[in-house]
């Protein structure tokens, strides 16, 4: 959007510590988590648990489905497609995890389907049931991104609407942008099957935008140290679970000398996809490259006390959204690490039934692209 979204919410403070104007209402966490970390290990260890409890709405009647990424590589998910259906979300998590354990996805699910979207969430490459499918590694993108455009051509076939929504947060987030690239090339299109004529938007959470600097600067903090070993440690499960199912796939020593994410990315990652090191690959993955040609439009939820990435994105993603007329930011100063929830006050504010603001403001976007259900009926 070309309004001025790059500053903090009304009664918020911009960097001149001024009130600045914003095209959005403010968003505000309860008063102890108004800092990044508190915000992002609540979200990981209470949110993560008691998300059911939170909500009004129902499981969707989630069907079980085989799909087949670019290269014809096997990916599970789950799909559910309403009577008159609006549009399709295409979605999926972050760097460990899988769809059955994911609070914010499982959360957007149940909202999405609830307000007539067709839903489709899926184990990306080497998470979950896809990892017992296949022993394709991830690729912070580069094949993922194409994965999304597949998946969403195949949605269709089963009767989901042809207007699709990719979405995902943290490095799901980095993984979505890339199909929003994905769906801009007419090449990979074809070969997916998606016809051009299909709109494509996507919302991202926290999207992970440049690892490589990320990365360093989480190490360079206590807590910031304390998630990363927590992350590796999800990661060489990934690898472990891998090789168990796919006998010979990973070498075990790799995986043994797998301690940390950037050891994972070295030991078992780049050398497939021609990398020599591990900083050429998260340059050739970020997102901020391509950001900024995209087309079609799309929105970034951002918060500027996000822990695990490195501060000097804010201001960049700001001049970003700027310049580029296709990117809605949403930039807040508060919401930590796809935390995210938010205060009554906020919550009357919005019109939101509960707290869960990030999935809110995602169907808030795909309501204003689409107003109305498709013709087809479902």
């Amino acid at each position: 959007m070309a309004n001025d979204q790059t500053k903090f919410g009304d009664g918020e403070l911009g960097r001149d510590d001024r009130p600045q104007p914003h095209p959005y209402p403010p968003y505000r966490p309860p008063l102890l988590l108004r800092r990044g970390m508190p915000m992002t290990l609540h979200g990981a260890l209470v949110t993560s648990r008691r998300w059911p409890q939170t909500l009004a709405e129902a499981e969707p009647p989630y069907q079980e489905h085989y799909f087949r990424g670019a290269g014809g590589v096997p990916l599970f998910g789950w799909v559910a497609i309403p009577r008159a259906a609006k549009a399709t979300l295409v979605a999926t998590y972050g760097i460990t995890g899988t769809i059955a354990d994911q609070a914010m996805l499982r959360v957007l699910g149940r909202k999405a389907y609830d307000q007539g979207y067709a839903v489709v969430l899926f184990d990306w490459r080497a998470h979950g049931k896809s990892a017992e499918l296949s022993p394709s590694l991830t690729s912070d993108g580069l094949q993922e991104g194409p994965d999304f455009i597949h998946i969403a051509a195949q949605a269709i076939a089963l009767g989901a609407p042809p207007r699709i929504c990719l979405s995902g947060y943290s490095l799901g987030g980095q993984l979505a942008l890339w199909g929003l690239r994905a769906a801009e090339d007419p090449e990979l299109r074809q070969a997916a099957g998606l016809a051009s004529t299909v709109p494509v938007t996507g919302v991202v959470v926290c999207p992970n935008l440049d690892a490589w600097r990320s990365l360093n600067f989480l190490m360079a903090d206590p807590w910031g140290r304390y998630l990363e070993r927590a992350i590796a440690r999800g990661l060489r499960q990934l690898a472990e679970k891998l090789l168990l199912a796919h006998p010979g796939s990973l070498d075990p020593g790799a995986i043994a000398r797998a301690d940390s994410i950037l050891a994972f990315d070295r030991e078992l990652v780049i050398g497939k996809l021609g990398f020599e090191t591990v900083e050429d690959y998260y340059r050739a993955t970020s997102p901020l490259g391509f950001m900024g040609e995209l087309r079609s439009p799309y929105r970034v939820i951002y918060a500027a006390d996000d822990p695990l990435f490195h501060p000097s994105l804010v201001p960049e993603l700001a001049a970003l959204a700027k310049a580029s007329p296709a990117l809605d930011l949403m930039l807040t100063r508060y919401g930590g690490h796809v935390g995210y929830l938010s205060d009554r006050a906020t919550q009357r504010r919005y019109g939101d039934a509960d707290g869960w603001w990030a999935c809110h403001r995602t169907l808030d976007w795909m309501a204003m692209q689409w107003q109305s259900p498709t013709d087809q009926e479902h």
